[in-house]
């Protein structure tokens, strides 16, 4: 019970520092009507919700999970942090597949349907994100675009 009460005080302060971040993303004149702080500070109110039901209904006997699994955890924290350092440098391709690869067999070990769905879902990502949404990805590394 008092575990559930830190961590709904651990999102809570979490999301607010998220929100006071929003605040601070700088939009220009031409940008569009909603700016790009509305999804930020939706994550945020949506998590300060959360970790306030957390704090006001904490479980009575919260069952934490097994060593497995703050491994797989820990695994899958480091996995989307490598990603956030590699995009820019190798394109959204390669990273976005071997992360989804990565974390797809944390989930469910199975190799050859993890690089299979890591590649799938990296090419349908960009073909989304790139044409569908208009965004300006580099699909590999500048070196190999020319």
């Amino acid at each position: 019970m008092a575990s559930d009460r830190i961590f709904g005080l651990v999102v809570v302060i979490g999301a607010l520092a998220f929100f006071a971040g929003a605040l601070q993303i700088q939009t220009s004149f031409l940008s569009d009507p909603l700016g790009p702080r509305v999804f930020p500070i939706l994550i945020s109110g949506a998590s300060l919700l959360c970790g306030l039901s957390i704090l006001a209904r904490p479980d009575p006997e919260p069952h934490w999970p097994v060593r497995a699994a703050w491994v797989a955890m820990g695994a899958a924290l480091v996995v989307l942090v490598a990603y956030a350092y590699a995009v820019v440098p190798l394109g959204f391709l390669i990273p976005t597949a071997l992360a989804s690869a990565a974390i797809g067999y944390l989930i469910d070990p199975k190799p050859v349907q993890s690089v299979i769905m890591g590649a799938a879902l990296s090419a349908v990502l960009y073909i989304i994100f790139k044409f569908g949404l208009g965004l300006g990805l580099a699909a590999l590394p500048r070196a190999l675009m020319g």
